[in-house]
């Protein structure tokens, strides 16, 4: 059974075994890559200190820089292995509301097609309510027709498709 734990460094190994499975390059939507540089995650000091500032992003009590917006982070567990991840960001702001929504996900290659990203999205849909958040944006490329499923299963209804400066995307609000 799938668990939603916040990012942990003692899943170092399991977190590695995965970013394997992606092509050089691949975004990975909600998992905080750009907090870090990918390469040096070996270092278990560097993926350590990842780690925290993922955790770190949600403390509203914390600045950011700017163009940041507060994020909850969690990882997607399944029998101690890493699987995937998904964020919430508290806020949006024109980037966002432009393209990338309120939460991103992503689901590791070899565990998609299991209904995962769906869970995920449902079980994040609570957290956001406490945030005091009344609808969430999210949005997927528009050729991601598995992404898209995810979305209007948990509730998404079609804003519209628009290109972005990231591709053209199709956007959802879910109205909690």
């Amino acid at each position: 059974m799938p668990e939603l734990i916040a990012p942990t460094a003692r899943l170092h190994s399991s977190w590695l075994e995965a970013h394997a499975e992606w092509h050089p390059g691949a975004h990975q939507d909600g998992a905080g890559m750009r907090l870090a540089e990918a390469e040096a995650f070996a270092s278990p000091e560097v993926f350590a200190a990842w780690v925290g500032r993922l955790r770190e992003q949600s403390d509203r009590t914390r600045p950011l820089a700017e163009g940041w917006v507060h994020a909850t982070h969690w990882w997607i567990v399944e029998d101690g292995q890493y699987v995937g991840a998904i964020d919430l960001r508290h806020e949006l702001n024109d980037f966002l509301l432009r393209a990338g929504g309120h939460i991103g996900y992503s689901i590791r290659p070899s565990a998609r097609r299991r209904g995962l990203a769906t869970w995920a999205l449902g079980a994040v849909l609570p957290e956001a309510r406490a945030l005091g958040l009344d609808r969430l944006l999210v949005t997927c490329d528009d050729d991601n027709i598995a992404s898209a499923r995810t979305i209007e299963r948990n509730g998404g209804v079609l804003e519209d498709v628009r290109e972005t400066e990231i591709g053209l995307k199709r956007r959802y609000w879910i109205t909690l």
